[in-house]
């Protein structure tokens, strides 16, 4: 009975070292594939030109600095026209630190109003909250008609054409018909 259980043991010992085995050569399989695959990328060389540098100096020195400080601000304007559909309108305000607020309001097609309003700083970003008021119609029908009735030009006159339409030949088969 001892010689029995001792082998049971062993050959499960065996197992497991196999196991192990397994696993590591599964390991070392994929991140050799891994290595394999990340050679295999695509090595472009390094363009031929250069970039590009003007043959010529400017006469004068462009001031890209920003001397004045900033100042506040505040603005609107808006648009209505009746005939085109077009009301829409923008108002924004600024206090010279960097933070501005502001809202927007655009007529949609669908006869709803779209309501933004913003503000935005060095700190937050830009934070909206987008708003509709009305209720949205599909029913729409222009109000313009035109004037005109038919097209002041003729149709063109196109002459027939110079070849002649192909002849196809009739089938090599015997049309099927279904007996019911």
């Amino acid at each position: 009975m001892k010689v029995g259980l001792n082998s049971i043991f062993l050959y499960q010992r065996k197992n497991k070292l196999n196991r192990q085995k397994f696993l590591a050569l599964q390991y070392v399989f994929i991140v050799a594939a891994l290595v394999a695959v990340a050679c295999a990328a695509p090595q472009y060389p390094k363009p031929s030109y250069s970039g590009y540098k003007p043959d010529y100096k400017p006469d004068y020195k462009p001031s890209y600095k920003n001397d004045h400080p900033p100042m506040p601000y505040d603005f609107a304007w808006a648009v209505k026209d009746d005939y085109t559909y077009n009301d829409y309108n923008h108002q924004e305000t600024s206090d010279g630190n960097g933070y501005v607020k502001g809202s927007y309001q655009t007529l949609l097609p669908d006869g709803r109003v779209q309501t933004v309003t913003y503000t935005a700083d060095d700190y937050t970003g830009y934070v909206a909250d987008v708003q509709y008021s009305g209720q949205a119609n599909y029913d729409y029908k222009p109000a313009y008609k035109p004037s005109y009735s038919v097209p002041a030009y003729k149709a063109p006159a196109y002459p027939a054409p110079a070849y002649k339409a192909p002849a196809y030949p009739s089938p090599a088969y015997k049309s099927y018909s279904p007996k019911y």
